[in-house]
């Protein structure tokens, strides 16, 4: 996927230079312009969806997403100049991915992956479909 030109003022933001899908449609990689690659499963990405429908709209009401194993991207549309929608083959494309967030979910993939296990054992769910 081309990346939009970056903007000319300076900013503190994260810029992508590269976001490319891979063949299976599990793994995302984001290259942005100060090095930083990330390696993002779809999985990981569905259940750390930025939408309402994941995160709430206050932490009480934040969702742990079970049985999402094999999801996979099914297209990556370009929002402004600050975002991607991702569309998962589970039907889910209302979360917005900014710059910021998918590098966030880069930077903190093992923390958050870590407490994504954890609380789907805390609430006896699976990454599998049951």
């Amino acid at each position: 996927m081309t990346t939009p030109a970056a903007p000319d003022s300076a900013t503190a933001a994260p810029w992508p230079t590269e976001i490319r899908l891979s063949p299976d449609k599990r793994l995302l990689t984001v290259t942005f312009e100060d090095g930083a690659r990330y390696a993002l499963p779809a999985e990981y990405l569905r259940v750390t969806s930025p939408s309402a429908e994941v995160q709430g709209h206050s932490k009480a009401q934040k969702q742990t997403v079970p049985g999402k194993r094999d999801v996979a991207i099914q297209a990556i549309s370009p929002v402004g100049n600050y975002a991607v929608r991702l569309v998962f083959d589970d039907g889910h494309d209302t979360g917005l991915f900014t710059w910021t967030y998918l590098a966030e979910l880069g930077r903190d993939q093992e923390r958050l992956w870590a407490a994504y296990l954890s609380e789907l054992q805390e609430k006896g769910l699976s990454r599998d479909r049951r």
